[in-house]
Order: structure tokens, then sequence, then C-alpha cells
């Protein structure tokens, strides 16, 4: 099994990437969200890979980060829902608020996906919500200790988490840093 390519961006067309490993070409699909945040063509690249073998096809599908595919292979397992479904429902919604949506039990905003109904929605809802704990976003041990010294500090935990959030893109490696922007988030609010 693929579980990640790196390579050069070939091209972008309807869902797909075509990027280039040592001179083979993977057809690569993507979901909208992904597709739109890409870099150019001739670009380098790096995807977490997700490979689906039937009978008569192997498909690839490419993520930016690992919890997205461990979303994907998550809705996957749920039956009724195929690769190109999971596919449309990331496409459809950020994979936070397909969270958000499935722990608050929103099949409203689920049934909006394309693709998804109420009783799709009702099925994401009643089989995610014991799964959902495996595929949620881990936040790095990063993001636990500046919130643990925000708390420390007297901040209500909402608001830490809601400023952190803000401030927080997941590449920063330096606690002190992270901490003094997300207090200057608070204090300017």
């Amino acid at each position: 099994m693929i579980g990640s390519l790196r390579g050069k961006l070939i091209s972008k067309k309807h869902g797909n990437v075509l990027l280039e490993v040592n001179g083979v070409g993977y057809n690569v699909h993507l979901s909208v969200h992904n597709l739109s945040i890409l870099p150019g063509e001739g670009s380098d690249l790096f995807l977490y890979i997700y490979t689906h073998v039937r009978e008569d096809t192997i498909g690839l599908y490419g993520f930016p980060d690992e919890e997205e595919r461990n979303i994907f292979t998550t809705l996957i397992g749920i039956s009724g829902i195929g690769p190109k479904l999971a596919l449309n429902i990331l496409s459809g919604i950020p994979a936070e608020k397909f969270i958000e949506a499935v722990e608050s039990e929103d099949t409203a905003l689920l049934s909006r996906i394309p693709g998804v109904g109420k009783k799709t929605a009702n099925r994401l809802i009643l089989e995610l919500r014991e799964k959902l704990p495996a595929a949620t976003f881990k936040k790095d041990m990063i993001y636990d200790d500046v919130l643990s010294a925000l708390l420390n500090l007297g901040y209500k935990k909402s608001a830490a988490t809601e400023a952190l959030d803000r401030v927080y893109n997941g590449n920063e490696s330096n606690i002190e840093t992270l901490i003094r922007e997300t207090l200057k988030y608070l204090t300017n609010e």
C-alpha cells in the first residue's frame, strides 16, 4: 500500500492531481478544499495517501495531513459510504466543522453537504459518535502546553481555547512565542 507520495505537481484538474514521483505519474483524488490550497504546477508536493483497491480499479486519495486521512478512513468504514462520498463530504465542509457537526448532532448542517441526505446524516452521527475520538484532530503537545499555561494564568478555558485556536497554525514550535501571541490576542479583545 502507498502511504505517502512526494513529488512534482504536474497538473490539477476536476478533483485530481497528477503527481510525478521519480518519473512515474500518479493520479491522486483530492477534496475541493485541498485542491484549492495546493501550490502551483511545477511545485514540490507531499501528500498522505489512502490506497483504495477494488477488483477492477485502484484509487489513490491524497490528504495534507494524517488527521484528515484518518477521518476519511473512518468515513469509508461506515456502511453505504465509499471513497467518493467520503471525499465529497470533506469537500463540502472543513474537517473541523464536520467533527463539530457530528458531536453536536447537527443533521441540518450535514444534510446540506451534496450527496448527504437526512438519512445519511443521521447514520453518520450514529456511527461516528463512538469512533470520533480516534479520528479527531489531535492538537500536539505545544497546543496543550500553551492552553495549560493560559489556564494557570487565570483565563477561562473557553476564552483561552478560542484565542489559541485563532493564533495557533499548527507549525509554531516555540511555546514562548505562541503564549505571547495568544496573550496579545486575549488582551486586544
